[in-house]
């Protein structure tokens, strides 16, 4: 009897194994057959980045197309998740708080809900290593780019140089993405540049590499200054010493990230991207370092923005 016991354990493991794979490779039956977009960033920025290693993960574990797609940043992607043209995209808190309330860069309530908190994001005010820029007043008369017109860094800008008593139009403000930015400093067409990321930003790094830089400091009274006026987003933060070659530490303040998606997306698609989105963090990390902060304890943190029910679903069972 032992042998044939041992062959019906044995079938009932393969069993179970075919069962865990069938498991892993279904997907909601709301998934089609045509082309999903994930509203990424620009090409040198951790956005586009993370979208790039995410839409393949969830090609390959969905057997869906999904590809990322190079954008302006949080506005943009917040604009095109609203009318549908991405599934979902990435965003920054202080973005998605306005896109929800139908303020600042958006004339009406976005309809778009949160899928997940994921990292928070960093703002660099970039100059080079031999300026004789050293602070945020100093950019007054100067040529900056302030970010890309719908991108969440020119949001972001302008507060900051109003919280530090600079008039944005006294600012040389060409408006150009993260590549576009990094090339004009190269060639010393423009005198510094702001950028919101995670840490490192790719692009930064690169540069940093091949020319020594700086980040002007955001003092924490323009961080409260910030909040007061808008949607208490932000916190005071340090970019450590030893990243992008920084001697020293430099205070700057922070913003959380939110993956995004429109109201009107299927819950079950939503949960098969949750799902999807754990599951690749520690493939996903070893390639773009900040997908290693997210967690599924600090993920369900979105407000003002609300949670997706799908997203609700999900985290739910997670606790169950």
């Amino acid at each position: 009897m032992r042998p044939v016991r041992r062959r019906i354990a044995a079938g009932l493991v393969s069993l179970l194994v075919l069962c865990a794979l069938a498991a892993c490779s279904t997907r909601a039956s709301e998934w089609s057959d045509e082309e999903y977009v994930i509203a990424g960033g620009g090409s040198t920025g951790v956005y586009f980045d993370y979208g790039t290693h995410l839409a393949a993960d969830l090609s390959g574990t969905l057997d869906i197309r999904m590809v990322a797609d190079e954008t302006a940043g949080s506005v943009d992607n917040l604009l095109r998740v609203g009318s549908g043209e991405a599934v979902i995209g990435f965003a920054q808190g202080d973005a998605a708080a306005d896109a929800v309330a139908g303020t600042g860069a958006f004339d009406e309530p976005l309809k778009v809900q949160a899928v997940a908190r994921l990292y928070d994001e960093y703002v660099h005010v970039v100059v080079r290593g031999d300026s004789e820029i050293d602070g945020i007043a100093d950019l007054a008369g100067r040529s900056a780019s302030l970010g890309a017109e719908n991108s969440g860094v020119n949001v972001i800008a302008g507060r900051v140089l109003d919280a530090a008593g600079v008039d944005v139009a006294s600012v040389r403000n060409p408006q150009l993405d993260l590549s576009a930015s990094i090339q004009a400093m190269e060639r010393g067409e423009i005198d510094g540049f702001f950028w919101v990321g995670g840490l490192p930003t790719p692009g930064i790094a690169a540069l940093a590499e091949r020319m020594p830089v700086r980040l002007l400091p955001i003092e924490q009274e323009w961080v409260n200054e910030v909040n007061d006026r808008y949607s208490h987003a932000y916190r005071p933060a340090d970019v450590p010493a030893g990243m992008y070659g920084l001697e020293a530490s430099a205070s700057t303040m922070a913003v959380p990230n939110y993956l995004v998606t429109a109201e009107s997306t299927p819950p079950a698609v939503v949960r098969d991207i949750l799902a999807g989105l754990f599951d690749a963090r520690s493939r996903i990390a070893h390639e773009v370092p900040a997908a290693a902060l997210l967690d599924r304890r600090q993920a369900i943190f979105t407000g003002p923005v609300a949670l997706h029910p799908g997203a609700v679903e999900y985290y739910r069972d997670l606790r169950g």
